[in-house]
């Protein structure tokens, strides 16, 4: 690339600076409960800061899928999301106008959890976790034994996202091959501190979510081992999601900024800005599992040179890095006195 990180975000500020500026008008954002507390945590630094402590923000934790409704009908210039925006919704933000560039931040371990005091359950392959969670299974599947005769004949109770969460779309395409093959008899809530009581308040629940909120509930809750493609029974850690073990459920974490809002709201831009400076901290901070500082890199460049649309198409490919699909969107969208 040729460009050091703080060279990157310098010409950021540069470029910022020669923008029209806006009135410092409420910054709205929605979308995923799991991006929620990292951009949560942003929000509080940046209003420690001359540039921000006169900005007001609207941050909902609506649902991945929600959030990009709202992005994608020109209503929020800033959208939280758990998944890579699907090819509907690319649809949507085109035919309103709406260009966006696509800022992984972080990666995430989808997190099965059981109650505390349960002492039989400790892992799950992926077959049985479709055994519980498929559509084929509701109203069938009503007992532990059911799902594995080894387990106690105890009845299930199953806590999740609702569908409009980018962790179920996520989990039931890993798990279910389908974002749309789950059952829907269970506990169903975007808030993921819903599930967190639902799974907290029976102890034969079982429920899943990002891992910010297993390590900030971890009196209450235990996590569940999930069997890899190598037959290696894995508990969620940063080791296990960055050296690839924790599979199927690991994944990235995005922000989708709207670029006309981007070019044109300083206030905005000011805040995307410090948001990057200080994202690997933002997301140490709150437990979830930070990009390769050279991805960060990318990132920073890929918002500086308004590399617009996704890099992903609404699928994580198999067998790459986020850098590398990074660097092939910059290969593809280079101009020519970038090659």
């Amino acid at each position: 690339m040729g460009l050091s990180r703080s060279l990157v975000l310098a010409s950021i500020a540069v470029v910022s600076s020669l923008l029209p500026t806006a009135s410092a008008a409420g910054i709205a954002i929605a979308g995923s409960s799991t991006v929620y507390p990292v951009t949560s945590l942003a929000i509080k630094k940046f209003r420690d800061t001359s540039q921000g402590n006169k900005i007001s923000f609207n941050l909902r934790a609506t649902g991945s899928s929600a959030g990009f409704r709202d992005f994608c009908s020109n209503k929020i210039p800033l959208a939280n999301a758990s998944r890579p925006i699907s090819s509907k919704e690319i649809k949507a933000c085109q035919q309103n106008g709406v260009n966006f560039i696509e800022l992984p931040i972080a990666f995430d371990a989808i997190t099965v959890v059981a109650n505390q005091s349960n002492g039989w359950l400790n892992s799950l392959t992926p077959s049985e976790l479709s055994r519980l969670w498929s559509k084929a299974s509701q109203g069938k599947v009503s007992s532990w034994n059911q799902v594995n005769l080894d387990f106690p004949d105890q009845p299930i109770k199953l806590c999740g996202p609702g569908k409009d969460s980018g962790t179920f779309d996520i989990f039931n395409k890993a798990i279910n091959r389908s974002a749309t093959n789950s059952r829907t008899d269970y506990k169903a809530s975007e808030d993921d501190n819903v599930i967190v009581s639902c799974v907290a308040n029976n102890t034969n629940a079982l429920g899943y979510f990002g891992f910010s909120y297993f390590l900030n509930n971890q009196s209450k809750l235990k996590a569940i081992r999930i069997v890899n493609g190598k037959g290696i029974s894995v508990l969620p850690s940063v080791a296990a999601v960055q050296k690839e073990f924790y599979q199927p459920l690991s994944r990235p974490l995005f922000l989708y900024v709207n670029d006309r809002s981007l070019r044109n709201n300083t206030p905005l831009r000011n805040f995307i800005t410090f948001y990057l400076r200080n994202v690997e901290q933002l997301v140490k901070q709150t437990n979830y599992i930070p990009l390769q500082s050279a991805t960060y890199r990318l990132v920073d460049s890929k918002l500086y040179r308004h590399i617009l649309g996704s890099s992903f198409g609404g699928n994580i490919p198999v067998g790459l890095t986020i850098g590398q699909i990074l660097q092939t969107s910059f290969d593809v969208h280079k101009k020519p006195q970038f090659r």
